[in-house]
């Protein structure tokens, strides 16, 4: 039984991914080796899960949320239309008990939230 299909890595989920290394780099959490072979790992990767594996071993980065604004003022649950740049598909899904739809769980490695996304019919 085959796995579920690998996004292939674009320019923009590279560009997030250094992003983030560039962050931790300047926050101390790599040297500059480690800094260096992690942007080597993401300028090779064919796959944004592969990408998103140069962020292993670091702590997410948590923007901070402006004042007055609850985290559950997303759509139910971190539901969205389709997945956005650098999230990663994981193999879990189920069944949306209002909508019926059979969801997928991704996940941003950015901040390790989960987002819902519906599955494509085949």
């Amino acid at each position: 039984m085959a796995g579920p299909p690998r996004a292939p890595v674009g320019d923009a989920d590279r560009e997030r991914v250094i992003g983030l290394l560039r962050e931790h780099f300047a926050q101390g959490r790599l040297d500059e080796a480690q800094f260096d072979r992690r942007i080597g790992v993401v300028l090779a990767a064919e796959f944004a899960d592969e990408a998103a594996g140069a962020l292993d071993g670091l702590p997410a980065l948590v923007p901070p949320r402006p004042p007055g604004r609850s985290r559950r003022s997303r759509r139910g649950h971190g539901q969205a239309a389709r997945p956005e740049p650098g999230w990663v598909p994981t193999q879990e899904r189920f069944r949306d008990p209002t909508s019926k739809v059979i969801m997928r769980v991704w996940l941003d490695p950015a901040d390790e939230s989960r987002h819902y996304i519906p599955e494509a019919e085949s």
